[in-house]
C-alpha cells in the first residue's frame, strides 16, 4: 500500500471505480466519513494523481463494434523513428481502441473493435498491413471477457 493513502482512501477509490457518479453525500456514507472530509480526500487523490479522470464505460457492441480482435505486431526495426511513425499512424485508426508497447516476441499488442469479420478483413488488408515498419502480424479473436478491472486496488 503506498504510504500516501490509507484504508479510507482505498474505500473511496473502490467506490468511485464502481460508480464515479456517486454524490459526495452517497460516497461519504459508503466510506464512513462526513461529506466535507470525503470531498477533501477526493481532491487530494485527484491532485496527487491517484484519480486521473472520470469517464463513462461504453459498450462497443451497443455501438455496432462488438467484434474484437487482438493483434500482435512485430516491426521490421525497433528504432526510435520507426516506433514514433508507427504509433502516430495507430492514433489515426479509430478501429484500434487499445495499443500497448510490449516486450517479448512482438513489439505491440492492439485491440481492434469492428462490426464483424468482413470489416476486420478490410481494416487488416487495406490499412494495418500498410502501416510503416510492420513486419508481421498475429491475430487472435477473443471468445469472452472473463475479468476486467480498470485498476488494481489491492
Amino acid at each position: 500500500m503506498p504510504q500516501d493513502i490509507d484504508r479510507i482512501d482505498y474505500k473511496i477509490l473502490r467506490a468511485l471505480q464502481q460508480d464515479a457518479r456517486l454524490t459526495h453525500q452517497e460516497l461519504s456514507e459508503k466510506v464512513g466519513l462526513s461529506p466535507s472530509p470525503c470531498a477533501r480526500r477526493i481532491r487530494k487523490l485527484e491532485t496527487e494523481g491517484f484519480i486521473t479522470g472520470y469517464s463513462a464505460c461504453i459498450d462497443d457492441a451497443q455501438l455496432g463494434f462488438g467484434f474484437s480482435v487482438f493483434i500482435s505486431v512485430r516491426l521490421d526495426r525497433q528504432i526510435d523513428d520507426r516506433l514514433v511513425a508507427f504509433e502516430a499512424e495507430i492514433r489515426r485508426c479509430p478501429e484500434i481502441v487499445e495499443c500497448w508497447l510490449m516486450t517479448g516476441r512482438f513489439d505491440y499488442l492492439l485491440r481492434v473493435a469492428v462490426s464483424d469479420l468482413a470489416e476486420f478483413e478490410r481494416f487488416l488488408t487495406s490499412r494495418l498491413t500498410k502501416l510503416p515498419g510492420v513486419a508481421s502480424l498475429d491475430s487472435s479473436v477473443p471468445i469472452r471477457r472473463v475479468k476486467y478491472l480498470p485498476a488494481r486496488l489491492e
